[in-house]
């Protein structure tokens, strides 16, 4: 199939950092960590996010918070996602990441559509307050301004298709001084179902000065290029597409810098990568291990998660994969990966499905009286989540 033309982009800008190719690497909750980002960086550019950081438990001190903040030696730049609701603590969380210089950019969670954080107020139901909303942001950029750290918001279109918030949001977040503006083509009440709206995406576009970025349905490095066909816009987040495909990055790359070339790796290239992939959270695990040993446990403990992706659509026993899901240690895992079939071709047949979580529509749980008054600025109670990662 011939690939659709490449659209003329120009590098993303976020304050002083020019990104190329426009690819950012959405935080996920237990993926992105040092060790993912790294292989992910290994295939392409880009931008890739640490795990969400919640700003109460930076502001506190929180010892597993301030362990998940951790980049690469030669990672740059170095973007952080903050979750927050209050205007004041997000702005304390920021002042931290800028004084401890933690990272270069910061993106702030307007997106997350999990009901143990709409039902009090927060993620992907916070917009719907926009006063609130445009407080919080404004806070979180006037802490980072003085040190030239630019903030990036990401959010969904609404709580539902009768509580749309984007454009409103996007204009506000566009006041307040951010650098993009990120939209996942979804409403809360959607989760991960159905189909991502494009068209939206577009709208948001055309409205916004800032830079806007389309997140949705991006399996295949040529989905995006669609998408910004489609949309126009400036760059595109990359989820759950790469999960078990890391090498989307490569693909990415390519499609970015108008080559056509597409990785389909056979099996032996994927087992090669998973190898790469457990040694690179060993690595990560081991360093704050109190032994060798208990290092290399955990980071293949970590890794077990991966195998069902990586080996999505490869004629690959049952038993077989769940002795890789449970391995301990690097030599067991070369154990397994030497029984796989190095030949065997990648299966096509999978390319353009959707990856990772999927679910079915539901209902958005709101605090009572949410929707009751855009205008009541009043942070919601216990919305603040103590634990990072989401």
């Amino acid at each position: 199939m011939t690939s659709p033309a490449v659209p003329a982009l120009r590098p993303l800008t976020l304050g002083r950092h020019q990104v190329w190719p426009p690819v950012v690497l959405a935080p996920m909750a237990g993926i992105t960590n040092v060790g993912f980002r790294q292989l992910c960086r290994e295939q392409g550019g880009g931008i890739y996010v640490c795990e969400m950081i919640t700003t109460v438990a930076l502001v506190e001190r929180n010892p597993k918070t301030l362990r998940m903040i951790a980049f690469g030696a030669d990672e740059r730049p170095r973007s952080l996602q903050l979750y927050g609701t209050d205007p004041e603590t997000t702005a304390a969380a920021v002042r931290i990441v800028v004084e401890k210089d933690l990272a270069d950019h910061i993106d702030l969670n307007f997106g997350c559509p999990v009901p143990k954080v709409t039902r009090k107020g927060g993620g992907a139901a916070l917009p719907w307050r926009r006063r609130l909303f445009a407080r919080l942001v404004r806070a979180a950029v006037e802490a980072a301004s003085p040190a030239g750290v630019p903030v990036t918001v990401k959010m969904r279109k609404g709580i539902d298709d009768d509580h749309l918030t984007y454009v409103e949001a996007g204009l506000a977040a566009q006041e307040a001084g951010v650098a993009a503006v990120a939209l996942h083509g979804r409403t809360a009440a959607q989760r991960y179902s159905g189909t991502a709206d494009w068209d939206a995406i577009a709208t948001l576009k055309q409205a916004l000065d800032v830079p806007v970025l389309g997140n949705g349905d991006i399996w295949e490095a040529d989905d995006a290029l669609r998408m910004v066909a489609h949309t126009g816009v400036d760059g595109v987040v990359i989820g759950r597409g790469c999960l078990g495909r890391p090498w989307l990055f490569a693909d990415l790359e390519a499609a970015f810098d108008g080559r056509p070339e597409r990785r389909l790796p056979t099996l032996g290239e994927v087992a090669a990568t998973m190898r790469r992939h457990a040694e690179l959270l060993v690595e990560q695990f081991s360093a704050g291990a109190r032994t060798p040993a208990r290092g290399e446990r955990d980071g293949c403990t970590d890794f077990r998660k991966h195998v069902a992706w990586y080996l999505k659509g490869f004629p690959v026993g049952s038993e077989l994969r769940r002795e890789l899901a449970m391995i301990d240690s690097l030599a067991q895992l070369d154990d397994l990966l030497g029984k796989l079939d190095p030949t065997e071709p990648f299966p096509v047949a999978t390319l353009g499905q959707p990856r990772g979580r999927t679910n079915s529509p539901g209902k958005v749980f709101l605090p009572d009286g949410w929707l009751a008054s855009r205008d009541d600025d009043t942070v919601p109670e216990g919305a603040e989540l103590a634990d990072s990662g989401g």
